[in-house]
């Protein structure tokens, strides 16, 4: 198998750059000629089903979780935990300086002006808009892009560029691109669709500020609105942060080679996380359960 998968850079544009950074431009999106569905061979790839298969069965073991009698009159509870610590884990990816400044517990609104602020707080709207964008993300992918950056960028860069991808580096092209992919019928796992989504968007950097944000977030908009993960429970966020920037990064890089080995293996990582996502979300679950214990055995010795 010796074509290459997508015409993807050959050198790796760092995925949360701020703005002011010089870009390394990017060459126009182009999509595999292979087959008429661009994602179709990509579950083919080495390792790729295996990884994608176990990310899916570690969701699933967390959606089966939340339909307990201890939790199915929680699930938002557990939505709404999911998505915080979400946003933390990607404000920590973006910008240092949350992590130093707050630890998960204290990873709520409002922030106090301290470094990583405006990170924390562009993460935190973006995690509280991020499910009532799956219908919009499905339908107009550029206008949901628009609104995650609104969101993740509104006190980082000047009004009048949220929301407007960059017009350098034929970006707008390469998001029309990414955006018809993305809207074609495909039976490709939701995990595939969204580890291209958040790989092309890393190396696009579309926006001024926030890149990493969005492109996070966008591919959790994939799991969302293919059906994965439809509650927004599980936490990849988390899982990336769990394997680490330095190992994201070299399989980011891989990635944008465009080789099936680099490609593949952007798409196992991905798919890692994902489960480890999953895992993160039965633990919310788990909290949440142990917290409303005492009022369901209440329930039940009354016969509710």
């Amino acid at each position: 198998m010796g074509h290459r998968c997508t015409p993807f850079p050959a050198r790796l544009p760092d995925p949360d750059a701020r703005p002011g950074r010089r870009r390394v431009p990017v060459p126009p999106l182009g999509s595999p000629l292979v087959t008429p569905d661009p994602f179709a061979a990509l579950i083919e790839l080495p390792e790729v089903f295996e990884a994608v298969d176990a990310a899916r069965g570690s969701v699933d073991a967390l959606m089966r979780e939340v339909r307990t009698p201890a939790l199915r009159r929680r699930v938002a509870e557990v939505t709404v935990e999911s998505l915080r610590r979400g946003a933390w884990a990607s404000a920590c990816m973006q910008d240092p300086d949350v992590s130093a400044t707050w630890d998960l517990a204290g990873f709520t609104a409002p922030f106090a002006e301290r470094a990583g602020a405006v990170t924390a707080r562009g993460a935190l709207r973006v995690s509280t808009e991020l499910s009532g964008l799956a219908d919009v993300w499905s339908r107009a992918p550029l206008q949901a892009l628009a609104r995650l950056h609104t969101l993740a960028a509104a006190d980082l860069v000047d009004e009048s560029v949220l929301g407007r991808p960059r017009t350098g580096a034929d970006v707008p092209a390469r998001l029309a691109g990414l955006a018809d992919l993305v809207t074609s019928p495909t039976p490709a796992p939701a995990v595939v669709v969204s580890a291209v989504v958040l790989g092309e968007l890393l190396a696009l950097e579309p926006f001024d500020g926030g890149n990493g944000l969005v492109a996070r977030a966008a591919a959790r908009l994939v799991l969302l609105s293919r059906g994965l993960d439809p509650l927004a429970l599980s936490i990849p966020e988390q899982g990336l942060l769990e394997l680490g920037a330095d190992r994201t990064a070299r399989h980011l890089s891989g990635y944008l080679t465009g080789t099936p080995q680099g490609v593949g293996q952007w798409i196992v990582h991905w798919a890692q996380a994902v489960a480890l996502g999953g895992r993160a979300g039965r633990a919310v679950a788990a909290d949440v359960a142990q917290r409303v214990a005492p009022q369901l055995a209440a329930d039940v010795a009354a016969g509710c």
